[in-house]
């Protein structure tokens, strides 16, 4: 029954998301916004709505490590699985933008995700949490942050070294009645509303039956789960001769994990951090300075099927180390 609720839990969450997407995109369109702005902030909003859903849903719940584990998990496998797969398929281009700007903020997100949630080891307190004020930093932190998406929107996109030059062109954004964007926007609210709920009660349970904590299936099942439409967006963009797509979305994605959904997630109820570890933090700050190492200093700013296969690994022995330690 717990499988049902999951699975049943994660088509609505996917299906609510799109749907929402192409809602939102619709409207946007018919006021004149610019596509490359919809593209940095709809379709970001779009593929980590999952991640978002889930998590709040979680918090609400009082299941604080499935909600911070989700965002943590999620993150890693976007780093490391998503980016590592995609280069298999074909080696990932950098910019230079991306790899000055936007890699080290991605990088920067995780530091202070990483101080944030150390009140034993700073502060000496009794346990690791995430306070409201901690929710309102981070969303303070995605404010500047949306800030610099729409400084870079505003600026005129050349083919040579700009941020996103792609964004605009891979951006197919549906022309729909008002009334069916409205029905999409509201029906994909409500998909990802229930859908959350139904998938937070699937891994909930399934981690009470095997009894596995419920960090480790927030780290792994639902973090694999909620990342499906970023790992789906990476791939097709494979196939389509066009993987630094892939680059963007995962960076994107990672931000606004860290900085909206845990963010709101925070600022809504505190977050008790009694299964996510210091290990699983380091993890996720290591992923981004892997990422761009490899950007770099190797292959002239590209990701190769060699240092896609490495990212991999480094992954899957990751989720290693997390069942050995069960």
């Amino acid at each position: 029954m717990n499988i049902l609720l999951l699975i049943g839990g994660l088509i609505l969450i996917l299906l609510g998301a799109n749907g929402l997407t192409d809602g939102a995109a619709s409207v946007a369109k018919r006021f004149h916004i610019p596509p490359i702005v919809i593209g940095l902030t709809i379709v970001a909003f779009g593929t980590s709505a999952p991640e978002l859903t889930v998590s709040v849903s979680s918090a609400l719940k009082g299941s604080a490590d499935i909600a911070i584990g989700n965002v943590v998990g999620s993150n890693i496998f976007n780093t490391l699985m998503i980016v590592g797969c995609t280069a298999l398929f074909a080696p990932i281009v950098i910019t230079r933008n991306t790899l000055r700007k936007e890699i080290p903020l991605c990088i920067l997100s995780s530091i202070v995700l990483l101080i944030c949630a150390n009140d034993v080891f700073l502060d000496k307190a009794s346990e690791n949490i995430l306070n409201r004020v901690d929710g309102l930093l981070l969303l303070c932190f995605f404010v500047i942050f949306m800030g610099y998406t729409f400084a870079i929107a505003s600026k005129p996109t050349t083919t040579g070294d700009a941020g996103h030059p792609v964004i605009e062109e891979e951006t197919e954004i549906k022309s729909l009645p008002w009334w069916k964007s409205i029905l999409y926007i509201i029906g994909g609210l409500a998909a990802l509303i229930f859908g959350g709920q139904l998938f937070v009660d699937g891994a909930t349970g399934i981690a009470r039956n095997l009894g596995v904590s419920e960090s480790i299936i927030g780290l792994t099942l639902v973090a694999g789960g909620t990342s499906l439409p970023e790992l789906a967006t990476s791939i097709v963009a494979a196939l389509k001769k066009n993987p630094e797509i892939a680059i963007g979305n995962v960076i994107g994605s990672n931000l606004f994990n860290i900085f909206f959904v845990l963010g709101c997630s925070a600022s809504i109820t505190p977050l008790r951090l009694s299964g996510i570890t210091n290990f699983d933090l380091f993890t996720l700050v290591g992923s981004g300075i892997l990422l761009w190492l490899f950007g770099l200093f190797f292959a002239k700013r590209t990701i190769t099927r060699i240092e896609g296969g490495i990212m991999i690994l480094c992954y899957v022995a990751y989720t290693v180390v997390l069942i050995y330690n069960t």
